[in-house]
C-alpha cells in the first residue's frame, strides 16, 4: 500500500446502533478465544520439549545410534519450517480460524502416529508431521489472537501463547523425570493428541478474525465478528472505520509476497525477523535441549543435571507468564532492552564458571546453576516474550499471512541453526567460549532492537501500517514509541 493507493475518506457507514449487536460475553468470548488458540503453543512446547525424555527409551527399543536419534529429533524441526509456509497460504485464503481447526487436526494425526509407530522410519514421518503442526500453530494462532485483541491487550493477549509454550515444556519435562520407566515413551508422546482434540472442536466456536473477515467476506461480517468480542458498540464503530480505511481497496502490488518485499516495509521486516533471529540464536533453546549434557560435562552427575533441566523448563514458564502480565505495561522495546543487558552478564558469568571448572559440590557449582537459571530467567522475560508478538502485529493486513510465514520459519530455521551447531562449537571451542560466544549474540540483540524496533504497545495494528506509510517507523532520538501519549490518553479514557 502507498499513499497514493489509499480511497478517499469516506463518511462513517456504520454508526447506526442498530447495524451492531455487541455481546454480554464479550470479554470472556475474546479470552476463551486466546487461551483455545494458545493452548496449541502448549502443544508445540510439549512435542518439542518430551523427545529429551523419550529419546533415550526410543534408542533403546529401536537400536538407534546417534545418527538416527539425531533425525527422530529433527525432523519435527524440518515439518515446523514447511508448515510454517503452509499455514501462512491456508490462513490468507480460508482464515485464521480454520487454519488454527487443521493445524489442530494435524497434532492429533502427528501425536497419534507416533504412539503408533511400528519401526523408526514412520516415527520420524510422524515426527515430520508433528512439525508441520508445531510450525503452522507458531504462523496462525500469534496472528489470530493478535486480529481479535483490543490494542490495549494485543501484548498480554498474544504473549499467552509464549506462555503456553513454557508450560507445555515444563509438564513435558515433568513427565519425563517422573514417569519415563513407568509410562513408556509410547503414551508420553500420544497423550498430546487429546488437547489437540479439544482445539479442534471448540476452535469451531469461536471468533473469526474481523480483519480477515473485512477483507474476505466483507465488514458487515466483520462487525458480527467484532460484536463478539468488544464490550461497546463505540469500540466496534472505531475499530470497524479503521478497518475499513486500512484493510479495503489495496492495489494489487501492495499484497501477499510482492507487497512484503515493497520498500515502505522492509523496516518492518527487518524488525520483526531480526527479533526473531535473535529470539532463537540467543541460546535458549541450546539450553532447553542440551542444558543435561553441558552440567555432565561440567562434572554434574545425570540426577543433578536432570533436576537443573527440570529448572530451566520452570523459570521459563514463570518468566513467560510474568511477561505476558507486564509487556503491554513496560512495552515490548522497553522489556527487551530492560532484560538483555541480564542476559549478556549471566552468560559471561556462566562461562567464567564452565572455565574454572568447579568441583562437583562446591559453591563454584551452585553458581553454574544460579547463572544458568538466571540467563533463562532474564531471555526468557524479555526477548521470548517479544519474539512471536512482533512479528503478529508488525506487518499490514494485506501481506500478514505472507509475512508471519517468513517470520515463523525465520524462528524455526534459527532454531535448527543452534541445536544442530551447539554440540559441535561447545566440543571444539570448550563450554566456556561457547558460552561467551552467545553472550555476544545477546549484546548484539541488545543494539539491534535499540536502533532498529520501535515501541508498539499502545498502537492499534492499524496505527503500525500508517507509521509504516508514514516513514516513520523506526526508533529515532527522542521519539521511539508508534503510539503517541495522546492516543493512549484518549484509549484510556473511551
Amino acid at each position: 500500500m502507498s499513499n497514493d493507493t489509499k480511497t478517499p475518506r469516506k463518511k462513517r457507514e456504520y454508526n447506526d446502533p442498530l447495524q451492531i449487536e455487541v455481546s454480554p460475553n464479550a470479554k470472556l468470548v475474546l479470552l476463551l478465544a486466546a487461551i483455545v488458540a494458545a493452548i496449541c503453543g502448549g502443544l508445540y512446547g510439549y512435542d518439542t520439549g518430551i523427545i529429551s525424555g523419550t529419546l533415550p527409551l526410543i534408542g533403546d527399543d529401536f537400536h538407534l545410534n546417534s545418527t538416527m536419534k539425531e533425525m527422530v529429533a529433527s525432523a519435527i524441526l524440518l515439518g515446523a519450517v514447511c508448515g510454517a509456509f503452509i499455514a501462512g497460504s491456508l490462513s490468507e485464503k480460508y482464515g485464521r480460524r480454520a487454519t488454527t481447526c487443521v493445524v489442530s487436526a494435524v497434532f492429533v494425526i502427528g501425536a497419534t502416529s507416533c504412539a503408533f509407530s511400528p519401526n523408526v522410519w514412520t516415527l520420524i514421518v510422524a515426527r515430520l508431521v508433528l512439525g508441520l503442526a508445531v510450525g503452522g500453530s507458531t504462523q496462525v494462532v500469534p496472528m489470530y489472537i493478535s486480529e481479535l485483541a483490543p490494542q490495549e491487550r494485543r501484548g498480554s493477549l498474544v504473549t499467552m501463547f509464549n506462555v503456553a509454550i513454557g508450560l507445555g515444556i515444563l509438564i513435558a519435562n515433568i513427565i519425563g523425570f517422573t514417569q519415563r520407566e513407568s509410562w513408556g515413551w509410547r503414551p508420553m508422546v500420544g497423550i498430546a493428541a487429546i488437547p489437540a482434540a479439544i482445539v479442534f472442536i471448540s476452535m469451531f466456536f469461536m471468533p473469526k478474525s474481523p480483519r480477515w473477515s473485512a477483507e474476505n467476506e466483507g465488514m458487515r461480517n466483520a462487525i458480527i465478528h467484532l460484536g463478539r468480542i468488544r464490550t461497546t458498540k463505540r469500540a466496534v464503530r472505531k475499530e470497524v472505520e479503521a478497518i475499513r480505511e486500512n484493510a479495503l481497496n489495496v492495489e494489487e502490488h501492495n499484497r501477499g509476497w510482492r507487497g512484503l518485499f515493497q520498500p515502505w516495509v522492509r523496516p518492518a521486516l527487518v524488525a520483526a525477523l531480526g527479533v526473531a533471529f535473535f529470539t532463537q540464536c540467543g541460546g535458549l533453546e541450546m539450553m532447553i535441549y542440551y542444558a543435561p549434557t553441558f552440567l555432565n560435562d561440567a562434572g554434574f552427575g545425570a540426577s543433578s543435571a536432570l533436576l537443573a533441566s527440570l529448572g530451566v523448563a520452570a523459570v521459563y514458564c514463570v518468566m513467560t507468564f510474568l511477561g505476558c502480565m507486564f509487556v503491554d505495561r513496560i512495552g515490548r522495546r522497553r522489556l527487551m532492552l530492560i532484560m538483555g543487558p541480564g542476559s549478556v552478564l549471566s552468560l559471561l558469568c556462566l562461562g567464567i564458571m564452565f572455565m574454572i571448572h568447579p568441583a562437583p559440590g562446591s559453591a563454584g557449582s551452585y553458581l553454574v546453576v544460579v547463572f544458568l537459571l538466571s540467563f533463562m530467567a532474564f531471555n526468557s522475560g524479555g526477548i521470548q516474550v517479544c519474539g512471536w508478538l512482533l512479528g503478529a502485529e508488525m506487518f499490514p493486513l494485506s501481506m500478514r499471512g505472507q509475512a508471519t510465514s517468513l517470520h515463523a520459519a525465520t524462528l524455526w530455521g534459527a532454531d535448527l541453526l543452534v541445536t544442530s551447531t551447539a554440540l559441535t562449537m561447545a566440543e571444539a571451542i570448550g563450554l566456556n567460549w561457547t558460552m561467551w560466544f552467545y553472550a555476544g549474540v545477546n549484546l548484539a540483540s541488545v543494539i539491534f532492537v535499540f536502533f532498529f524496533v520501535p515501541e508498539t504497545s499502545g498502537a492499534s495494528l492499524e496505527d503500525i501500517e500508517v507509521a509504516l506509510l508514514e516513514k516513520r517507523f523506526r526508533p529515532t532520538r527522542g521519539n521511539t514509541r508508534i503510539a503517541s501519549d495522546d492516543d493512549e490518553d484518549v484509549e484510556e479514557a473511551a
